[in-house]
């Protein structure tokens, strides 16, 4: 089977497999594709990637929209260079989801910077402690959240370069 077959057959799998829990499937190149997840499938379709695609879990990001707190998960497939990321949105209001560090164990710590950084809830996480953060920063308060509003009236914080 050639690589591209590969591909076609592992994207027609994850199709056939995962098709109720994926909201959106985008083949953006023959290198990348998105998969938008729901929130209750992303540790079903994380630990199929890992455990039986044998996909390598590069990092987690997040970003805080207008509409919902979003987090990328990203793996790749090394034996065809494909990187396939799963997208979910998340309530703004109560973001949360189930750990991935159950699946595997590189998932911990970036899911604690991004619940300091974010407020994200990552449900079965092992050990949710500050990561970052001074522990004199406040409960509830998450600097890259778009509502964050400076708490310390002497910090001298800049954002950007």
């Amino acid at each position: 089977m050639s690589r591209t077959e590969e591909r076609e057959n592992v994207l027609n799998t994850l199709h056939r497999r995962f098709g109720a829990g994926i909201i959106e499937f985008a083949d953006r190149s023959p290198r990348r594709v998105y998969l938008e997840i729901r929130p209750e499938s992303v540790r079903e379709v994380a630990d199929y990637l890992f455990h039986t695609l044998e996909a390598r879990f590069n990092t987690a990001s997040a970003t805080d929209t207008p509409a919902a707190v979003e987090i990328l998960y990203h793996f790749t497939l090394e034996r065809f260079g494909l990187v396939i990321s799963l997208r979910v949105e998340l309530d703004r209001g109560a973001p949360a989801v189930d750990s991935l560090a159950c699946c595997f164990p590189a998932a911990e710590w970036i899911e604690r910077e991004i619940h300091e950084l974010f407020g994200v809830d990552f449900r079965g996480h092992p050990d949710l402690r500050r990561l970052l953060l001074p522990e004199q920063w406040p409960e509830g308060v998450h600097p890259l959240r778009r509502d964050y509003q400076e708490w310390d009236s002497e910090a001298v914080r800049t954002r950007g370069v």
